[in-house]
């Protein structure tokens, strides 16, 4: 065994859900080049493939891949036992993977809808617990949620969406309290992206809207960075930081009328 391999035999593990594109892979990177080992999860396998090689290339470290619809109700169950056959025991977990349905709520499919909060909703929470259970009892760990901004208003047009998401971020600041101080828990809440989400939601971007738009390893940077600093929350962006500060002052209904006339086609 080279030196190489050592180092990477001996490294900590974590795992990234959604990590076929997007805010994912840029989750990756960061942690490969923080020297852990990883496990990507995601449906789509060649785009993880790829990246697992081009990482495994740059870096000391690990990756597996496993391919797997993190929808399915028994997914967390089913990763755990596999990562438990393989000996790998995470010490992060970045639970990244979610979509969107945008629209008016009731032109949604149904099945689609109930789909996005199978995984944005029950999916999250049940790795959280599975995972964050073990690394409890090991005394150490870092799970970092990914909300939205929209998490911080109630949203025409990604009604059910934004409602997933503050399910998202009260859980994880309520989890940091109660899985404190050896296990950190910490939300992230992006706003608009250089990637492909708001394309597959169907979601037209305005103009006026791109300001606030950030690449995806600029949103990880700033995740990373509040989960191993400790901070249970951060929104990624000083434009959205400052809508999210507003949205604690004015009533909920008025956030939802002006979030309905900014979305409204």
């Amino acid at each position: 065994m080279n030196n190489r391999q050592k180092q990477a035999s001996e490294g900590e593990w974590a795992i990234i859900t959604g990590a076929s594109s997007g805010l994912g892979v840029a989750f990756a990177r960061a942690l490969a080049r923080k020297g852990y080992n990883l496990v990507l999860v995601a449906r789509r396998e060649q785009p993880m493939r790829d990246l697992a090689r081009e990482l495994e290339q740059t870096f000391p470290i690990r990756v597996m891949v496993k391919s797997q619809d993190l929808g399915d109700p028994d997914s967390a169950v089913l990763l755990q036992e596999h990562l438990a056959g393989e000996s790998i025991k995470p010490t992060v977990l970045v639970n990244n993977a979610a979509f969107a349905v945008s629209g008016l709520f009731l032109e949604q499919d149904p099945a689609r809808l109930r789909a996005m909060l199978q995984l944005n909703i029950i999916s999250l929470t049940d790795l959280t617990h599975v995972f964050g259970r073990q690394m409890v009892e090991r005394g150490k760990g870092h799970i970092l949620l990914v909300a939205s901004v929209g998490a911080y208003t109630p949203s025409p047009f990604a009604a059910a969406y934004s409602a997933a998401k503050s399910y998202v971020l009260s859980l994880g600041v309520a989890l940091d309290e109660e899985l404190g101080p050896d296990v950190r828990v910490s939300v992230v809440s992006p706003g608009l992206m250089e990637t492909e989400f708001h394309r597959v939601a169907g979601y037209t971007m305005k103009p006026s809207m791109r300001r606030s738009v950030l690449p995806p390893d600029k949103v990880a940077a700033i995740g990373l960075k509040a989960l191993f600093n400790g901070r249970s929350s951060v929104v990624a962006g000083k434009l959205n930081t400052i809508g999210a500060f507003v949205s604690r002052l004015l009533p909920r209904s008025t956030l939802a009328k002006m979030t309905y006339n900014i979305s409204k086609p």
